[in-house]
């Protein structure tokens, strides 16, 4: 018992692992994905309506969007964006998310509102798209959860796809965050509201931090009768400077700075948001 609560408890090395798709491949655990995306009162998985209704007017309004524009939703979940900005008479949205529970439901909101929007299924890492897009957005710090090598991916994905004049919207945590950020274990049973499995499971979640890096991890382990398994929480905490020294091999560059994608003046937090352009 004590090798297995030792390993569990391990702290592994940074950016070991990659299991996010463990959060959208398991039917029970998507469909508690999917309820904190539409819960209106908390931002698990999704701004408020409030925040999403600002921010799509202000990347409207800020960037002149409008029936002839082309944008693209990485990680759009449910389509909480794709279809506001659709509404506003945006000529082509495409949303991409690996989750088909939340696809499914965004889809189906789509065609009851009579909205044309484009939904792709998979993992955004491997599509392509030979168009080119005025607006590319990646929210609720998306980012973060990417490691070093699937970033510059990203980012190399975007330069391709982004049109001449065009912008990248995306939102990231930054270091403040990371300074308040503390080690810890914790053991519960049937943790976060049953949120891993409608069956009975004990929960071990390690929380950790990587200094060097600016990394945080909570790796969780859930143990069931008969079943053990781990999903590890990366995310990545940027400086400005960071961020922009991973964007330059690319050619891209920050245009603008953010508290958040409403278009508030940047001010010391959790988070930021920036407007990326072609340099």
């Amino acid at each position: 018992m004590y090798k297995q609560l030792d390993k569990a408890a391990a702290k592994p090395a940074v950016w070991s692992a990659y299991t996010a798709d463990l959060l959208w491949a398991d039917s029970h655990i998507a469909k508690q994905m999917l309820a904190y995306h539409l819960n209106p009162e908390i931002e698990a998985a999704s701004r408020s309506f409030a925040f999403i209704d600002a921010s799509v007017d202000w990347l409207v309004s800020e960037f002149n969007l409008n029936p002839a524009s082309k944008t693209i939703d990485f990680g759009c979940g449910p389509g909480l964006y794709t279809q506001r900005l659709k509404a506003k008479g945006i000529g082509t949205v495409v949303g991409l998310d690996f989750s088909e529970n939340s696809l499914s439901y965004a889809t189906q909101q789509a065609k009851q509102s009579d909205l044309q929007i484009e939904y792709h299924l998979g993992n955004y890492l491997d599509y392509t798209d030979a168009r080119t897009f005025d607006l590319i957005t990646l929210v609720m710090c998306d980012l973060c959860a990417l490691s070093p090598s699937q970033r510059s991916a990203l980012f190399k994905k975007f330069k391709t796809m982004l049109a001449p004049s065009g912008v990248i919207a995306l939102d990231v945590y930054t270091a403040s965050r990371f300074k308040k950020q503390a080690e810890s274990v914790n053991l519960a049973k049937n943790s976060m509201n049953g949120f891993w499995s409608a069956e009975d499971y004990w929960c071990i979640q390690s929380t950790f931090k990587y200094e060097a890096d600016a990394v945080t991890l909570d790796k969780y382990v859930i143990i069931q009768e008969g079943k053990e398994w781990t999903v590890f929480n990366w995310l990545q905490h940027f400086t400005i400077e960071m961020l922009s020294a991973e964007l330059e091999p690319h050619g891209l560059s920050i245009k603008a700075t953010y508290s958040d994608l409403r278009g508030n003046p940047l001010a010391d937090g959790d988070e930021m948001a920036v407007i990326i352009s072609h340099k």
